[in-house]
């Protein structure tokens, strides 16, 4: 009790603003209604799942003699034995050199298999039947402010990080895991755990007699980093309904190009610079969303990096000030103000805090200039390691604070969206990422209203270039 007390007149004087007190309410009753879903597809595909990776595994001792080929240590030592090489990880990242260095078929074919097989699908069901309800609904599975940022973050079933359905007949697949009838779907889709995977986000279905609504805001990260570094060209792309992949690869490559005209197959190039440059990306975030594997040379990807901050001055600008601005806070124990952005840092008891345009305000606890992983000077503050689960020291920087803001306007974004909804009588029961799922009886131009609603905004919005995409589905699904 000694211990509650303190901690609550600690956290007195940083009392959260009202509409996060509003928001939380919300994200209750979104908690307390839960997601409907399909017990009987969980149970298929759990069924399905586990007999296609027992025929895999048997093949693949019918070919290595190994007891168990999904042992990483035998298959390690078996491969080394084989093909008289140094196996020294079997992981996604080295998956792919180890198997450049195979000759025998065997080997090959032995390795396919194990990756075949170590793809799990079931997981994902059974955590879905596992928090189930009697009446086939999911509850809890969203931790409001989950992250730094705001943003929710994923519990029991992590409905934040599911895998794309990419099959083009999702309903035929479906249907025939409904059926459960193991040869049928392994016929009609010989990569039976990649099938499985595509049908998780159908395992969430409306309420009887009601159809699904999805909307999601349209590049809002892109959108909200223009509108806070004041990026002109950026925020006229937007508000005239221009691809910012394909402007972004105009202005690198010097051609114009069009999503399904002229050039278009540079779109996929623009997306890669956007997606790893806007917070002080370089090389390594080019590669981490895939530059390498689009045939770039990192002389090409420096390139690359250099135009698009040539294009985007005020963005770069924004990473600079937003890191000075934090810096000074904490050596003088003073409010500073970005000179890009008007965003405000204070300094109260260790603490630095950042605060929004909607009046949030995001803390940094235990703000001090000390050395990054380099040994350089830095701006360093107290978290929890995502990895480990420890109170640790870590470095922040320009482009890191831009994320954090960017990110966090976002979120701030989805919540005016959330609240205009809520008003309008909508049924919210999920939100992933940027994302909102509604279930509801079918009424004409409900689309178009819930679109108009999730990019009302606020008066702290304003300038803002909000835009969103939305459809119908009669169980979940990504389009």
């Amino acid at each position: 009790m000694e211990v509650e007390n303190t901690i609550r007149k600690q956290l007195l004087k940083w009392r959260p603003i009202y509409s996060e007190q509003k928001l939380w309410c919300l994200d209750q009753r979104m908690n307390d209604k839960g997601v409907r879903i399909e017990p009987r597809l969980a149970e298929n595909a759990i069924r399905i799942g586990d007999a296609y990776r027992e025929e895999l595994l048997n093949k693949a001792r019918e070919i290595s003699g190994l007891e168990n080929p999904n042992s990483t240590q035998q298959i390690k030592a078996w491969l080394e034995e084989q093909e008289d090489i140094e196996v020294l990880s079997l992981n996604k990242k080295a998956i792919a050199d180890v198997y450049s260095q195979l000759n025998a078929d065997e080997t090959k074919a032995v390795l396919q298999l194990r990756e075949e097989f170590s793809k799990s699908s079931n997981k994902k069901y059974e955590a879905f039947l596992r928090s189930c309800c009697k009446d086939n609904h999911v509850r809890g599975t969203f931790q409001f402010y989950g992250a730094g940022t705001g943003r929710w973050a994923g519990r029991l079933v992590q409905l934040q990080n599911l895998p794309h359905d990419t099959l083009p007949d999702l309903d035929d697949a479906r249907n025939i895991a409904l059926l459960g009838d193991e040869e049928d779907f392994e016929c009609m889709y010989p990569k039976v755990q990649s099938a499985l995977s595509a049908l998780i986000r159908t395992m969430i279905i409306p309420e009887e007699g009601q159809i699904l609504a999805v909307a999601d805001f349209s590049a809002i990260e892109a959108r909200v980093i223009a509108w806070l570094a004041n990026e002109e060209w950026r925020l006229d792309a937007f508000r005239t309904g221009k691809d910012i992949y394909c402007e972004s690869a105009s202005r690198a490559f010097g051609i114009p190009v069009e999503k399904h005209g002229q050039n278009a197959e540079y779109r996929k190039y623009g997306k890669v610079i956007e997606l790893a440059c806007g917070y002080n990306g370089s090389v390594g975030a080019m590669k981490n969303f895939g530059a390498d594997k689009l045939g770039m040379t990192e002389e090409e990807m420096v390139s690359l990096v250099d135009k698009w901050r040539e294009a985007s001055p005020h963005i770069v600008a924004l990473w600079k000030s937003l890191e000075s601005a934090a810096v000074r806070c904490v050596q003088r124990k003073m409010p500073t103000i970005s000179t890009v952005g008007s965003v405000r840092f204070d300094f109260e008891d260790g603490v630095l805090w950042m605060s929004l345009p909607s009046g949030r305000r995001i803390a940094y606890w235990g703000a001090e200039i000390g050395k990054d992983r380099w040994g350089r000077s830095s701006l360093t503050y107290m978290t929890l390691n995502q990895t480990t689960k420890k109170w640790e020291r870590t470095d922040t920087f320009g482009g890191k604070l831009a994320e954090n803001i960017t990110q966090a306007v976002a979120r701030d974004c989805l919540k005016e969206a959330l609240f205009n909804l809520a008003k309008a009588g909508y049924d919210v029961r999920a939100t992933v990422h940027d994302e909102v799922i509604i279930t509801s009886p079918m009424k004409e131009g409900m689309l178009e209203e819930i679109i108009a609603l999730m990019c009302k905004g606020a008066d702290w919005m304003k300038g803002l270039p909000l835009n969103a995409d939305g459809y119908y589905c009669t169980s979940y699904r990504k389009e």
